[in-house]
């Protein structure tokens, strides 16, 4: 019997996109999947709304990986990955957590899905990267700020799609 993967969301920037595409592999360490502490929190969630939560959560860390790169185009990023449960590794224990680490860099033949943002949310992105130290810290208003770049939705390729992205991502 076949082990069963576990769908992990990782956060990204384009330009790691770009490296996924150039070396076949995704060099992270961290991401976001549905765990036990997860599924304990959320009780009521269905499969999919847990699944929505990491995925979001991704694309909230996708949010501070912006930060640290200041010349990225503005548009959070996630890779949905399927891994084998060897590859992935609880992250922290608290109650709630999706945060999960990753033994080996993420190979490209395991992508799944990517999610980037469009064009039109570059701005509110911006406005996000920002603040998002300070939402880190419980400033409220840059809270608000962070949690207003949740109302764009990341656009969805397939991972064969990965040319077509950068391209998209680089002409807008």
């Amino acid at each position: 019997m076949a082990k069963q993967l576990v769908r992990v969301y990782v956060p990204a920037t384009v330009p790691m996109l770009r490296a996924l595409r150039d070396e076949g592999v995704l060099p992270v360490s961290g991401a976001h999947a549905v765990t036990a502490a997860l599924r304990e929190w959320y009780a009521e969630g269905d499969e999919e709304e847990l699944e929505y939560v990491a995925f979001t959560r991704a694309a909230q860390d996708a949010l501070r990986l912006l930060h640290d790169d200041p010349q990225a185009p503005p548009r959070r990023a996630v890779v949905s990955a399927d891994l084998s449960p060897d590859a992935v590794g609880l992250g922290g224990g608290e109650l709630g957590t999706s945060d999960v680490s990753l033994r080996a860099p993420v190979p490209l033949r395991s992508v799944a899905a990517l999610h980037v943002d469009s064009a039109d949310a570059e701005a509110d992105v911006r406005a996000a990267v920002a603040v998002v130290a300070a939402a880190d810290t419980g400033d409220a208003d840059a809270e608000f700020t962070v949690d207003g770049v949740e109302d764009h939705e990341l656009e969805w390729y397939d991972a064969s799609e990965l040319e077509l992205l950068l391209r998209a991502a680089v002409s807008d």
